[in-house]
């Protein structure tokens, strides 16, 4: 069983998977698993689903590449289908793949799918000491799936001072693709680091603590009575 790559027409690597009918269920799966065989469904447009097995690593390549966001042709016997990955498990002891689902979409139709985002560029408030927290690292979008993107992209040029933010509609969409996700909802955010509120603090304490100087009129004053 062997991935097949090649190109879409929108520019995306195509990556193709060949899976087979599976007859194992409930688990007796474990067999599967010991032989290298992943276990899979792929739900079918609310037809009957289609009870699948694969090569694991041919999986898990697939798996990796193409995340949740890129589409992949799946050859099931004479049948193939564009499909997302919908939902994956892993072995909590193992941490390898155990079952993986995928969802067949209609080429023509639009999907939902999540895509991440990456802050690219230099940011000039990490340049002079500061701290770019990052609160969000993918967004949901709905395009469709020839068309969805590996990734989406932020210029992290205009993170200058404390309280300077990018946000989802700073966000580079390209041509076909909608963000769904809440324009305001902030991808990143300047704040001062621990060491240098630490020093704020402590300078605040000190200059509260300090007693004030008497004024010179006054001890002047005092030295004549």
């Amino acid at each position: 069983m062997d991935e097949i790559k090649g190109v879409l027409m929108s520019g995306q690597e195509l990556i193709a998977l060949n899976l087979d009918k599976r007859d194992v269920l409930g688990k007796s799966v474990k067999h599967l698993r010991r032989d290298g065989i992943l276990p899979a469904v792929i739900h079918d447009h609310g037809k009957d689903s289609h009870v699948v097995m694969g090569d694991y690593s041919e999986i898990y390549k697939a798996y990796k590449n193409a995340g949740k966001h890129h589409p992949i042709e799946i050859t099931l016997g004479k049948a193939k289908y564009t499909a997302l990955i919908k939902f994956v498990e892993f072995n909590p002891k193992t941490n390898k793949l155990n079952h993986i689902v995928f969802n067949a979409v209609d080429a023509n139709q639009t999907v939902e799918a999540e895509i991440p985002v990456h802050i690219i560029g230099d940011s000039p408030a990490v340049k002079t000491g500061l701290l770019v927290i990052h609160m969000l690292d993918h967004v949901e979008v709905e395009s469709v799936p020839s068309k969805l993107p590996d990734e989406l992209t932020v210029d992290a040029s205009t993170l200058v001072e404390i309280g300077d933010k990018l946000t989802v509609a700073d966000i580079v969409v390209p041509e076909g693709v909608i963000v769904k996700t809440e324009p305001e909802h902030t991808i990143a955010v300047v704040e001062e680091t621990k060491a240098q509120l630490s020093e704020e603090s402590e300078e605040e304490v000190a200059e509260e603590g300090a007693e004030p100087a008497k004024p010179e009129a006054d001890s002047k004053e005092q030295d004549k009575s």
